[in-house]
């Protein structure tokens, strides 16, 4: 089939990538010049395992193109996926302006039937918006179909995960869009959820949200365990067994980041708020997902006494391992309330020393693990990269001044660092 994405950020570039792997032609767009410019000489703007060679190799084998011209991509295209980005307001409301923006134009273009997909996560109800945008714009009145297809990639895991997804959810009106979607997705091999627009629409908020309240239950939990004297790993576990439960988002630490969980649980805040209902429950989980990190610089802070002068060495700085976003990263805040104590921080991440040298320019960033816990006097692990897992420790112990670490994400035994000589702190342990 002819595919149209437009927007190649995170969810945009991958859906294009792996949609042309399935054997569609597919033309994404993307009106930043610079972005363009780097996908047609092959390169990734962003950091996703696997993108870059998965890319590259249909674009040699001619499934895959890019343009900066949105005419192109709607003429020669029957579905078109709307993949911009639905950047949160101050208020917590998604800004909605780019998807208005792009549906005005496709409709513009139109020359025959289009699908149109809601790939971006939007409110519930966008549905209904984007359709009365088409048809005000749609000169020609072309025929349309309206279509809300909400994806669940992990940054990261973003192509393994469509192609061995737990579920494709497609919402529709009409037997026709619904035809055309399943041809769209036949090669891949998973349960397909056909329901309503609306619904659709509200299974991605309600999907993320309910992830991040499991993550803020652990970290409530592992404050509990670490005023009792309890572990929080054995109680995860104990709880995970549990098929009701599942082990998987029980990993007590610093919070969640990223720009799906605190994008998407504020979205639904306001969302259910304008529907006439507080979702007070949700608001506990924004409440405990900030009080997190704070807590966790407390710990910094408590462990050293006095932060000022001293070389904190932080390994670790997007908000997960396997990628470079650094949207929401807890390292942020915890860098930010280092030097506001006027601390030497020196820094080491795989992928995202980049991207955070925008928001801190002036802090040193090192090679290697190595380099940053060099004459440290505590090293503060904030995001769970294999490569830290899989340090000399007796050589760290060797070239601090004083061995301590402090660990946000749990990597490390207690055990095992008491037994190499460490002061270690974690989290609910």
């Amino acid at each position: 089939m002819n595919l149209c994405i437009i927007g190649t950020g995170y969810v945009g570039l991958v859906t294009g990538v792996c949609l042309a792997e399935l054997g569609h032609s597919v033309i994404c767009i993307d009106n930043n010049e610079e972005k363009y410019n780097k996908l047609i000489a092959g390169v990734v703007p962003i950091y996703e395992p696997g993108l870059e060679e998965l890319m590259r190799k249909n674009v040699a084998e001619k499934r895959l193109s890019f343009s900066m011209n949105i005419q192109e991509g709607v003429e020669q295209s029957q579905v078109i996926f709307i993949c911009v980005n639905t950047p949160p307001k101050d208020d917590g409301q998604a800004d909605l302006t780019y998807v208005e923006k792009v549906a005005r134009e496709v409709a513009t273009h139109m020359t025959s039937h289009k699908v149109i997909v809601d790939k971006s996560t939007v409110p519930v109800k966008t549905g209904e918006k984007v359709a009365e945008t088409i048809k005000r714009y749609n000169k020609h009145k072309i025929d349309f179909d309206i279509v809300s297809n909400p994806e669940f990639l992990r940054e990261g895991s973003a192509v393994e995960d469509t192609f061995k997804t737990d579920r494709i959810v497609i919402g529709v009106d009409n037997k026709r869009a619904e035809k055309i979607m399943r041809e769209v997705y036949a090669p891949i091999n998973a349960p397909v959820i056909v329901t309503d627009i609306k619904s659709a629409e509200l299974i991605k908020h309600a999907s993320n949200s309910f992830l991040a309240m499991k993550i803020s239950f652990i970290n409530a939990l592992a404050n509990i365990c670490e005023r009792s004297g309890a572990n929080v790993e054995e109680v995860a576990l104990g709880m995970g067994l549990d098929r009701r439960i599942g082990r998987s988002f029980l990993n007590a630490g610093i919070g969640y980041g990223g720009s799906c969980f605190p994008k998407d649980v504020a979205a639904f805040i306001k969302i259910s708020d304008e529907l006439g209902y507080g979702f007070n429950l949700l608001k506990e989980v924004e409440a405990i997902n900030a009080e997190q990190v704070q807590l966790f610089i407390k710990k910094i802070e408590e462990t050293l006494w006095v932060v000022k002068d001293k070389k904190i060495g932080v390994l670790g700085l997007a908000f997960k391992p396997n990628t470079d976003d650094m949207r929401n990263a807890p390292s942020i805040k915890i860098i930010e309330a280092l030097l506001k104590e006027s601390a030497h921080v020196t820094a080491y991440d795989p992928q995202a020393i980049e991207n955070t040298k925008h928001i801190f320019p002036d802090i040193e960033y090192c090679n290697d693990p190595y380099a940053v816990a060099q004459d440290a006097e505590a090293l503060i692990i904030v995001t769970e990269w294999d490569e830290f897992k899989t340090l000399d420790l007796e050589k760290v112990r060797k070239i601090m001044v004083h061995p301590i670490i402090i660990d946000g994400r749990n990597i490390f035994n207690p055990s095992d660092m008491e037994k190499h000589g460490f002061i270690y702190k974690s989290i609910g342990r």
